[in-house]
């Protein structure tokens, strides 16, 4: 048989052709699953909760009021757009806001009460020079412009959005202690970048001085003393100095300095934002060419033409300590023009800081919620010292810090209770820190006793309790030490004997107070205890005891006194106020962590206590908004889907938290149901979701709930823990499957609804089997 040797190999051809194409296509098809496939950093999506009031507002507190701007893991600088500046617009931006003010280098995240920060303001601006802000309901009053947000990008570390008005595109990234704006301009004879050095959140900056260094950079300072508002419209007591090193891509050519003659009048906001006010601040004197000045009321600005698509770029160091911090930290922070270098690595910072926790096996709506929470969690306590460690004290002295960060902005009375608790298994580190730092801020400020909530250095006053005393005593029970013990205790003694129940064992006119005051009595107690110190330990355990001193029989609930023990007015559990702070006596009542024992005895027993917590959250609204019932945007009931497990019906903790997890948290700027809070609100969601929960901080003790997930796993720091990593398993888990069977620790069955710091810490596996129907004992 003849064989056609040109048909063989014709169809060779053919044949590895085809192979070849395949092996191409498979090839390519795998990078491009590769390159499609999400890390965790890039489920993070800061545009969530970073609205103050809206059109789904129901309340006068607003949602999550978080910034959708820049930063790195409890980086000094927070680089975010500013939509606002006044009313309870603490970050400066809210979603609902059609137009921008410019960029400023600081903020705060989630917070009420006027906010504070929001320092050295830069905007790009075209035509005619404005200097002021104007108003947003005319923008071409001032220098602010429209902008929308289908041009608006929020990722970690970097933010952008296009102004409108001067069709420049904005580009923002930071590093931990300065930060980097790519300005992209249209073609234009008249560009510009201005910079409002009075600029503050909730008020203004008192006294500013700038100097043009040389042809690229300027360096300056902004007082913000409490005269001139701020945090609690200046009631906060917040006063600092901002430092800036500034620099410039394009020289500096045709530059200037305004100085508004202000009139004589309190430079809180309420006198700043008048007419008389704004009038003089627009018509500011110009002085062209000016290279140093000091006033009440400064800005600068440079002058330059650009090409359709010429990028400008500006960068600057801060500092709370001096103009050669910023400098020195603009120089070890961002020494190049290389905006897409500072964005990587301000990427690849957020990617190694949420990896001590991951997740999967859920939606990537369910990963987006959990790791723009795991994300906020990790802005404060944000770094306050320098890179060479320098800081300022509490005795407005400079200081050097040898074996930790000082750090700042603890919003105690709401993260006492999942934020830090939450960092002591992810970084235990930070939480020396923060100790470190209050107990620091009490020695120098020569209080010797704890701020409630510190803010730069101030003792606020913002809140009640004694939160610190808290934080103090959950970490040491942990085995997070590295810092002076007997200080620790000393302050901590002080704190609760300067504010507590005192003689009469309660808070006159006060549910608040006085519950929240004998929890901290029973942190001091504990720590007393474990220190060796039993007199005291007796004493402060007796103590905690009396919140019972305000229980009355003729309500069957909590209801405050007076000094004379005449039992205040009583309007029904669910009206706020009578003596409770943000809150009602229905809410207030439930914080007693410390002896649930002795609640249920008050109530009148185990089913007593179980039916009141059931009927408590039968009367909820679906969609957890503020409401007189479980009010997930405030701290005082976040423990409270959690004490079902004491009541005996763990199925209820597990149903109503996964419920909670769905409903209160989004993936859009109303995405969560209140304030922030400093990283509360949404470490509630990060410990709930792999479901571990503290009731009691102190106690060691984590209520297990149904977990959002199908595994998580905790990578332990080796520095404090002898595990390596602890993960929680939960089989046959889906949106149907949400209560628990059974429960195994290490293969080992676990006949408790709670685990242990120590048991998760020593690592290993918690393995949880899930069915459609609760498993009733």
């Amino acid at each position: 048989m003849e064989i056609d040797k040109r048909k063989i190999v014709v169809y060779c051809s053919l044949i590895l052709g085809m192979l070849v194409v395949g092996s191409c296509s498979y090839t390519t098809n795998k990078e491009e699953v590769v390159q499609n496939k999400k890390e965790p950093v890039d489920f993070i999506d800061p545009i969530i909760g970073a609205i103050t009031y809206g059109e789904k507002s129901k309340d006068a507190h607003g949602f999550g009021k978080t910034f959708p701007g820049t930063a790195t893991p409890f980086g000094l600088v927070q680089l975010s757009p500013d939509t606002f500046t006044g009313g309870d617009n603490g970050s400066g931006y809210s979603y609902e806001h059609a137009t921008l003010e410019g960029f400023s280098f600081t903020h705060m995240s989630g917070v009420g009460w006027f906010g504070d920060l929001g320092n050295f303001l830069v905007t790009p601006t075209t035509g005619k020079l404005q200097t002021n802000r104007g108003v947003p309901d005319d923008p071409e009053s001032g220098y602010r412009s429209r902008f929308t947000h289908d041009s608006e990008i929020t990722k970690a570390g970097y933010y952008a959005v296009t102004l409108d008005d001067y069709k420049v595109k904005a580009e923002l990234t930071s590093a931990p202690r300065a930060g980097i704006i790519k300005f992209t301009y249209p073609e234009n004879n008249n560009s510009r970048i201005q910079i409002d050095l009075s600029r503050r959140v909730g008020g203004t900056s008192t006294e500013q001085y700038i100097k043009v260094v040389n042809e690229n950079t300027i360096q300056g300072w902004m007082k913000c003393p409490p005269e001139g508002g701020g945090w609690g419209a200046g009631d906060g007591n917040a006063d600092y100095v901002v430092y800036f090193y500034c620099q410039f891509s394009k020289p500096l050519k045709d530059y200037g300095i305004w100085s508004a003659d202000i009139p004589d009048v309190p430079r809180k906001m309420r006198f700043i934002r008048k007419e008389t006010y704004q009038d003089a601040v627009k018509n500011a004197q110009i002085f062209e060419g000016k290279n140093e000045m000091q006033g009440k009321h400064l800005g600068f600005y440079t002058n330059f033409e650009t090409k359709e698509g010429e990028e400008v770029l500006l960068k600057s160091g801060i500092s709370f300590v001096s103009i050669a911090g910023a400098k020195e930290n603009l120089e070890h922070d961002i020494n190049h023009w290389d905006f897409n270098k500072t964005r990587q690595e301000a990427r690849e910072s957020w990617s190694k800081a949420i990896a001590n926790i991951s997740v999967s096996g859920a939606t990537d709506k369910e990963k987006t919620i959990f790791y723009t929470a795991l994300y906020h969690t990790m802005i404060d306590p944000r770094t306050f010292s320098d890179v060479n460690g320098n800081y300022i004290g509490a005795d407005k002295k400079i200081h050097k810090t040898q074996d930790f960060t000082y750090r700042t902005i603890f919003s105690g009375w709401d993260v006492f209770r999942s934020q830090f608790p939450l960092q002591t298994i992810i970084n235990p580190t930070l939480v020396n820190d923060e100790i470190n730092s209050l107990l620091q801020m009490a020695e120098f400020s020569g209080k010797e006793y704890l701020p409630r909530w510190e803010m730069l250095n101030s003792y606020s006053g913002c809140m009640l309790g004694n939160p610190a005393v808290s934080v103090i005593v959950d970490a040491y029970e942990k085995g997070i030490r590295n810092y002076d013990i007997e200080k620790a205790f000393k302050y901590s003694k002080n704190t609760v004997d300067n504010t507590g129940n005192g003689a009469l064992g309660y808070s006159t006119n006060h549910i608040s107070k006085t519950l929240e005051y004998a929890y901290s009595d029973w942190a001091l107690a504990t720590f007393a205890k474990s220190l060796g110190k039993e007199t005291i330990a007796a004493d402060y355990f007796k103590k905690s005891k009396n919140y019972k001193n305000i229980w009355n029989k003729d309500v069957n609930w909590f209801r405050a006194k007076d000094s004379s023990g005449t039992w205040l007015d009583w309007k029904g559990k669910t009206v706020h106020g009578q003596g409770c702070i943000e809150s009602n006596p229905y809410q207030q009542g439930w914080f007693v962590p410390h002896d649930i024992e002795g609640l249920k005895e008050l109530m009148g027993g185990e089913e007593a206590f179980k039916n009141e917590l059931i009927s408590f959250f039968e009367n909820t609204p679906e969609d957890f908004l503020w409401n007189n019932y479980y009010n997930h945007p405030n701290e005082p009931v976040h423990h409270v889907p959690f004490m079902l497990n004491e009541a005996g019906v763990p199925h209820l903790t597990q149903k109503i938290t996964r419920k909670i997890c769905s409903n209160a948290y989004g993936t859009d700027a109303y995405g969560l149901c209140g304030n922030e809070d400093v990283g509360q609100m949404s470490a509630w969601y990060v410990l709930a979701s792999i479901g571990v929960h503290p009731i009691n901080p102190g106690d060691n003790k984590y209520q297990i709930t149904s977990p959002v997930f199908n595994e998580i796993e905790i990578k332990l720091d080796e520095t404090y823990y002898k595990g390596k990593t602890f993960k929680i398993i939960a089989n046959n888990n889906s949106e149907e499957n949400i209560y628990i069977q059974s429960i195994k620790l290490n293969d080992k069955i676990l006949d408790r609804f709670w685990i242990s710091h120590e048991e998760i810490t020593t690592g290993g596996i918690l393995e949880l089997e899930m069915g459609s129907e609760p498993k009733i004992n």
